[in-house]
């Protein structure tokens, strides 16, 4: 038995299907932005770490890629983010999964809520039942969810796996938010912290910066294009960012990869200004993120089927 008072921490996996709502909810908690967030499914391709710190615990969030349909053997990136995902269930202390409430509704009746459950959700309790660690479930955007569908919904879950706990949220709204620490903390071990109390992430701002410049390519093109599309960071110099004579200055040039000429061109714009427009939002965002003036020089590269080779993937960092 814990003695009452002790300080608790540990590591909790964000665990659910591609847009699910897990890297808007880890930024609400935190109040800052340390996961990038679009309208586009597997925007997250790496796990990311987000730290909460309170008074009597401190918890270390793993915000993961969906989970999504095996891809066979055709998509490195694929594989390699459901594996980042579901090995994850094995390295924490809690697992919180996350489902979009508002679309399985859109399945499911309050005389049929089994349908709401989805074969990705199996896969992912089959892991549960593997790992053997204690697992909450969110129930996100329950803002836009039907009220009769709550009570056989939660029902529903509760007959496919005992989680310790099932409650509505909406991450968008912030509603529910503020009680996540409370809940997850009687199931983390007794622990001093493990980071400072003012560490957010353990990311780097060189791959912050990427992430950054990914997510503004996402919002700015094609639904097809996303899927397609990395960043890799040539240079990020610090030398002129503290300065007596005003604000410093980073410097950042970085290279976004696509797979082929025409994505290229969908990157550049006519007469470049689509990269121009992508150039401006990241680097106001890299401005905010970095508390100085920021250089930024993109340049868009053809790297020929990139997220279908282990090679590929690894040169722009997913490994």
């Amino acid at each position: 038995m814990s003695k009452e008072g002790a300080h608790r921490a540990g590591f909790v996996a964000l665990v659910g299907e591609p847009n699910a709502g897990k890297s808007t909810l880890l930024n609400a908690l935190l109040g800052e932005k340390v996961a990038i967030v679009t309208p586009r499914p597997q925007t997250t391709r790496n796990r990311i770490l987000g730290i909460w710190t309170g008074p009597d615990a401190q918890i270390a969030f793993l915000d993961t890629p969906g989970i999504h349909a095996p891809p066979g053997k055709k998509k490195a990136l694929n594989r390699y983010m459901n594996e980042v995902a579901l090995s994850a269930l094995l390295e924490v202390d809690v697992v919180f999964m996350m489902v979009d409430a508002a679309a399985r509704a859109a399945r499911a009746t309050p005389e049929r809520p089994q349908a709401a459950i989805t074969e990705t959700d199996r896969r992912i309790v089959a892991r549960l039942r593997e790992a053997k660690k204690p697992a909450l479930l969110g129930l996100n955007k329950i803002d836009a969810f039907p009220a009769p569908l709550l009570l056989p919904m939660i029902d529903a879950y509760r007959s496919l796996y005992p989680f310790e706990e099932i409650f509505p949220l909406s991450a968008l709204r912030g509603e529910g938010v503020s009680r996540l620490p409370d809940l997850i903390t009687p199931y983390l071990p007794e622990s001093p912290p493990l980071f400072p109390p003012d560490t957010l992430t353990d990311q780097a701002e060189r791959l912050l910066a990427a992430e950054y410049i990914r997510e503004q390519v996402i919002r700015h093109t094609r639904q097809e294009l996303p899927y397609a599309t990395g960043v890799e960071v040539l240079l990020f110099d610090e030398s002129e960012r503290e300065s007596e004579r005003g604000p410093g200055l980073v410097r950042i040039e970085a290279n976004i990869v696509v797979e082929r000429d025409s994505q290229k061109g969908i990157v550049i714009g006519k007469g470049g200004q689509m990269l121009k427009r992508i150039g401006t939002a990241a680097r106001q965002d890299l401005e905010r993120l970095l508390g100085c003036r920021v250089y930024l020089g993109l340049h868009v590269r053809v790297e020929k089927d990139w997220t279908k080779t282990e090679k590929g993937i690894r040169k722009l960092g997913y490994q």
